[in-house]
């Protein structure tokens, strides 16, 4: 082979190699194009996800029933607290002179009460008295008129029966009226059941409790939060000291754009992930409901589109979205956080609304319940020992 036939062949090389890569492009392309369109149409054409999303939950704001001066402040921010531990402490001066002073009132109402039952059966033993006075003055009177019907005595002295006998049965109707008017103040109720005796030991019962309230409490297990209230402080009913907020019954507001949520319906399940841990961490859940309104519609100057200019905005429906305690639970959130949310709508069988009513309370506690039988018992003992 000669020079001049290899310079011809050589140009001819690089064209079929080409062919072949382009080939293996072009089907590439297909094939990942084909795949996207199949991932598309049984993965994503069945989920709508937001980034604009965040952790809320409960934070229950601590407040005194009682005002006073705070002596202690037991916990700090970022503290674990129980349901019933103490948080706060006031001064229990002023309430314990005010059970002092409730205890001596009803002290005193007992002996009172007392003493009209005592006074009812003097009454009784004076109207017997006045009873016996007056049949006697009766029979004086009637033995008088036969004799001054005969003229065997004079007419001043049938006079002075008359007379003794109208006396007798006046003293009789007062004494009458004074059992019944001392009846009406205690009828034939029990002393433990008489008015003043009652209204007095419902004066206890608040000064008791009233004391119990010095010391306040947390309602829930939970974590302490924004504390402001400090030792010496003056506080009142209104005054806000802390929050107090659970670690466990926490939720995700997510805000789909209302092109988003056509489809979207509750319990749809939901796969939720966080910033603070990172895609690798995933969080289950479902849609627990559609808020009644967006953002801008709840907002304290919502906008006005009937007047003036206006442009179109997408807006945006918050969805609450719940968290598997388990995950919750090996996972911890803080309110605020960031997250993305992606929902499963393949399954519309669901309700847009809630169609149910709630059968019991959504959140409950009992720990601010004070419990009267200490305060029933001090009741008791103050009666017994007054009582006679």
């Amino acid at each position: 082979m000669n020079a001049t036939e290899t310079s011809s062949t050589q140009p001819s090389s690089p064209s079929k190699k080409r062919k072949p890569l382009l080939m293996l492009l072009l089907i590439a392309s297909v094939v990942v194009a084909i795949a996207y369109g199949l991932y598309w149409f049984f993965v994503l054409s069945h989920q709508q996800e937001t980034d604009d999303a965040y952790v809320a939950g409960n934070q229950i704001q601590i407040s005194p029933q009682v005002s006073g001066s705070v002596t202690k402040v037991w916990f700090d921010n970022t503290d674990l607290v129980h349901k019933g531990d103490i948080l706060v402490s006031l001064d229990k001066t002023d309430a314990i002179q005010a059970l002092n002073k409730a205890e001596t009132a009803l002290a005193s109402s007992v002996r009172q009460v007392r003493q009209l039952m005592i006074n009812s059966h003097q009454y009784q033993a004076n109207i017997a008295l006045k009873r016996t006075a007056f049949a006697q003055a009766e029979a004086d009177l009637q033995r008088r008129e036969p004799l001054a019907q005969r003229q065997l005595i004079g007419r001043e002295e049938l006079q002075h029966a008359k007379d003794a006998a109208d006396s007798a049965r006046a003293s009789l109707e007062v004494a009458i009226q004074q059992f019944n008017a001392n009846q009406a103040m205690i009828l034939d109720t029990p002393l433990d059941q008489q008015p003043l005796i009652q209204q007095s030991a419902a004066a206890v019962r608040d000064a008791w409790l009233a004391l119990q309230r010095t010391d306040i409490r947390s309602p829930l297990d939970g974590y302490i939060s924004r504390r402001s209230v400090q030792v010496g402080s003056q506080i009142t009913p209104s005054s806000a000291l802390m929050a107090v907020v659970p670690s466990q019954d926490l939720w995700i507001d997510a805000n789909f754009k209302e092109t988003q949520l056509s489809a979207v319906r509750i319990g749809q399940p939901a796969v939720i992930t966080t910033d603070i841990y990172g895609d690798n961490i995933t969080y289950h859940g479902h849609v627990v409901g559609l808020d009644m309104g967006t953002g801008s519609a709840f907002s304290l100057l919502p906008a006005q589109n009937a007047s003036g200019n206006w442009i179109k905005v997408v807006q945006r429906l918050p969805v609450r979205i719940s968290i598997d305690p388990h995950d919750l639970k090996k996972y911890p959130l803080r309110i605020g956080l960031s997250t993305q949310v992606t929902i499963n709508i393949s399954d519309t069988s669901g309700h847009v609304l809630a169609n149910v009513m709630r059968e019991h309370p959504a959140y409950e506690s009992d720990a601010l319940t004070l419990q009267l039988q200490q305060a029933d018992h001090i009741i008791q003992q103050i009666i017994t020992a007054n009582a006679g």
